[in-house]
């Protein structure tokens, strides 16, 4: 599917000046008189291909054209193929406009690449596109967001207006946990050591069914559940963390919590535990529950996540989630889910005035979260859906990717004062010290961009429990090689600028 919609050329320059932006203003603008020209939207997400989504991209670009006149094209690509194709994308500068991206997912490097347009750059070459378009964004968004998400003075990507707290855990089928009579151990689970008898007993009683499934970038190592601040991107080395006071940035195998982590994972996997493949499934933990034959994943934590991947995995009712470190906030959380306008969009101000919509316009945030109304899902009573008849050809199970989640409606099987328990839950979180900051990746980009190709080569494996710890010192070594000392020092030398001028 990916390969069928996307017959765009390789080599394209991207077009910005003042004829974009003017042939970019709505037609009530005071600037110009002249209707908006059509123009065909493409938003990238991670994610699998929906049945159904053909039928909900046609019910959003009719609602699109009277709103902006443009369409969109909807392109999930499935998670395991998300980094690899769009690296590819990217390189090759292939014409896109709204692209995800978050911190964790190499935003930063990104950034330093030229990957995305500074969208509050009046000098900028599109312009300061938030303070045009993006008006509803600034009124829904809790400040914390945008400040924290920039990147050298500059914001490259609107956060999703979600939750602003992170927390690491587990969720587990909860039918499969009463079945085996392992409830009440689960209740009384306070560390990762807490659960290996618990899947012992899983491997035990039910042989065909994977204990505990991990990944890369889901795992008890995972920045979310270790509690680790890289300073605005996971994929660069150096962090601090965010339960502590230090900040002096370290390497991750600085950190003896980390090491001692990575022991449990191995002493776990060497169990066989975990699914042989962890260092290479293409699977989400979701998609991986979806399967029916795994117990337990790793995954962020906020209030109901259970719900909702209950929902998007077709096991309403039969997860239940376990919270297993405090709540903290840092600038990575700021900028955890973002979308960016890509520089290679031939639009960038129509971009923004989609983005703007996902973050004000109900209607059409719960079409591409939800689908349609009475096909894929059912009203209850006010902001209460159920599951439509064809419910299963339109599940795309990422609200938290997209504009305001406090738009999005509430299923039936989650709490009705789901967003009541968001803010909540954002109430009393251990802020890092070093909220507000991000690395910029320019100085040591050439630097960075040999780190992050060493990193790929082990850091699945070894977090995971594929690969021995015992390998760290030797992976840390090939790190030095390509220039972690400078990238570190530069990371140092950036947050004390910070820290001094708070």
């Amino acid at each position: 599917m990916f390969v069928e919609k996307r017959k765009l050329g390789r080599s394209i320059s991207l077009i910005v000046g003042a004829s974009l932006i003017l042939s970019a203003l709505p037609v009530a603008s005071a600037a110009s008189s002249s209707p908006l020209a059509p123009y065909k939207l493409t938003l990238y997400y991670p994610g699998s291909p929906a049945k159904d989504e053909a039928k909900v991209e046609a019910k959003m670009n009719d609602y699109l054209k009277s709103k902006i006149n443009a369409t969109i094209d909807l392109i999930p690509i499935d998670w395991g193929q998300w980094d690899s194709k769009m690296n590819l994308l990217k390189a090759s500068r292939e014409p896109m406009d709204i692209i995800f991206t978050a911190q964790w997912n190499g935003h930063a490097n990104d950034v330093a690449k030229g990957v995305f347009l500074a969208l509050d750059d009046a000098k900028g070459p599109a312009g300061n596109l938030i303070a045009q378009y993006g008006k509803d964004i600034t009124r829904s968004l809790d400040p914390a967001f945008l400040k924290g998400s920039k990147v050298n003075g500059h914001n490259y990507g609107i956060p999703t207006n979600k939750e602003l707290a992170a927390q690491g855990g587990v969720i587990y089928r909860k039918d499969i946990a009463d079945k085996l009579g392992l409830t009440s151990q689960l209740n009384k689970v306070k560390s990762v050591q807490d659960l290996v008898p618990i899947l012992a007993s899983v491997k035990k009683k039910m042989p065909s069914m994977t204990p505990l499934f991990l990944r890369d970038g889901d795992n008890f190592n995972s920045h979310y559940f270790m509690q680790q601040d890289y300073l605005g991107d996971t994929t660069i080395e150096g962090l601090i963390r965010k339960d502590g006071t230090s900040t002096k940035v370290i390497t991750r195998f600085d950190d003896k919590k980390y090491m001692d982590q990575l022991s449990l994972t191995r002493d776990i996997f060497k169990k066989g535990y975990i699914n042989r493949d962890a260092a290479t499934t293409q699977l989400s933990g979701q998609d991986a529950l979806k399967k029916g034959n795994v117990f337990m994943i790793v995954a962020s934590l906020k209030p109901g996540k259970d719900a909702e991947v209950a929902i998007a995995a077709n096991l309403a009712g039969k997860l239940k989630q376990i919270n297993m470190t405090d709540r903290t906030v840092s600038t990575g959380e700021t900028a955890g889910s973002m979308l960016g306008i890509s520089s290679t969009s031939k639009d960038p101000a129509r971009a923004m005035m989609f983005i703007n919509l996902l973050h004000s316009d109900k209607y059409l945030n719960n079409l591409l979260n939800f689908g349609i109304e009475g096909t894929h899902y059912s009203k209850v009573s006010g902001e209460i859906i159920k599951p439509g008849p064809s419910a299963a050809n339109y599940n795309p199970g990422a609200t938290w990717m997209f504009g305001n989640q406090f738009l999005n409606y509430v299923w039936n099987t989650e709490a009705s004062d789901k967003w009541a328990q968001f803010k909540a839950f954002n109430k009393g979180a251990k802020m890092s010290p070093a909220l507000g900051f991000t690395f910029n990746a320019q100085p040591v980009k050439s630097q960075v961009a040999a780190l992050v190709t060493v990193r790929s080569k082990y850091i699945a494996g070894l977090e995971t429990g594929a690969i021995d710890p015992s390998k760290a010192k030797e992976f840390q070594k090939k790190e030095i090689a390509n220039g972690l000392d400078k990238v570190l020092k530069e990371k140092q030398k950036q947050l004390d600028a910070f820290l001094r001028s708070k």
